[in-house]
């Protein structure tokens, strides 16, 4: 097989990364910024954090994949985004740093005014990387102001931290957060028991209204927005896709409705993996897109590391890449069981 065909195969499990480490940790996101509606006292708080605590730091190994997988994979993307993107990468690194550090903190002493202060930081740390990587695929999605010289290896970048906050980026952002709060709400209903289990349920049910219609907004905007449409147009065949997200959404609600949760839920999931799906398919064949000159585009082909190189990845990747999935099947099934009061209360090892 030539470059092109392994830079294609690198593109589609570039954006399979992405799209299950957003299935996987948009729940905890999820759950840890609505964590203040959903617990009403310290005991529920501490069964939340109990329901993802097994779990969200191996969620974190498919960005971290994602993000070995850009820099071995497409380097002068990765080097481009760092560089262009830096002070926003950054603020989400701290936020995810801060998350990770406040459920090990909160319960590490009996004080009404540390678990507080903890509690909040769960609530920004899990709402602000929701935020920020829909602003962050939303400027993508947008093209941002750079322009590249492959020639010269001569690039510029015209763009501020305050720039991505641009109507379509704040409008990702906020499709985001919603799916994450639908999300986490219906993995905390199926996790938890009585009062909160309800709780959580209903508010899935509320916030999916709001849902529906940022991402309607979503998918008008970004016709004159972005040229994310143009592949789709080119190649009807691939409005499955788009289909998929759609129809599983809808199903979302529908499943929550009749009290099916745990469906209401793997649809929830679907919807997630089909909305980047979308993205990921419009924007091919490129990576990150310049709004300045499409010249100035990276993409597959003039980003991407050597044929040895992506060749060797394909097979470091057929082997590891089964095994984290395997692995993760099993922590999920081992820790499939929900969680109540009595499995935290004078529990050493809860958190």
């Amino acid at each position: 097989m030539d470059l092109s065909v392994f830079q294609i195969i690198w593109f589609v499990l570039w954006g399979v990364l992405w799209a299950v480490y957003f299935m996987l940790d948009g729940f905890v996101l999820g759950t840890g910024f609505l964590s203040g509606l959903l617990a009403k006292t310290d005991t529920e708080k501490r069964v939340l954090i109990n329901t993802v605590g097994p779990v969200w730091d191996g969620n974190e190994v498919w960005l971290i994949t994602a993000g070995g997988a850009t820099f071995a994979a497409f380097p002068t993307t990765y080097a481009l985004m760092f560089s262009n993107l830096y002070s926003a990468l950054l603020l989400l690194l701290f936020a995810m740093i801060v998350r990770g550090v406040s459920f090990e903190f909160r319960s590490k002493l009996d004080s009404p005014a540390w678990r507080g202060g903890w509690d909040m930081a769960i609530i920004v740390s899990s709402f602000l990387p929701a935020l920020l990587f829909g602003v962050a695929f939303g400027n993508i999605f947008k093209g941002i102001p750079m322009k590249n010289d492959f020639a010269t290896l001569n690039f510029s970048y015209d763009g501020t931290l305050i720039g991505l906050l641009n109507p379509y980026g704040l409008l990702t952002g906020v499709l985001f957060v919603l799916l994450f709060a639908v999300h986490g709400s219906l993995y905390a209903a199926i996790k938890t028991t009585g009062e909160l289990s309800t709780r959580a349920a209903g508010l899935a049910n509320r916030l999916w209204l709001p849902l529906l219609a940022v991402a309607v907004a979503f998918l008008g905007y970004t016709y004159p927005a972005t040229r994310l449409y143009d592949n789709f147009l080119k190649a009807p065949v691939l409005l499955i896709i788009p289909i998929i997200a759609v129809v599983s959404l809808l199903l979302v609600k529908v499943f929550a409705a009749k009290g099916a949760l745990h469906n209401s839920f793997l649809f929830s999931c679907l919807t997630i993996v089909f909305v980047v799906f979308t993205g990921v398919t419009g924007l091919f064949p490129n990576l990150i897109p310049s709004n300045i000159d499409p010249a100035s585009n990276l993409t597959i082909f003039n980003s991407s590391s050597s044929l040895l190189t992506l060749q060797i990845m394909t097979v470091v990747a057929l082997i590891f890449v089964p095994t984290v999935i395997a692995y993760k099947i099993w922590v999920y099934r081992i820790f499939r069981a929900r969680i109540s009061g009595e499995d935290v209360i004078g529990n050493p090892e809860a958190y």
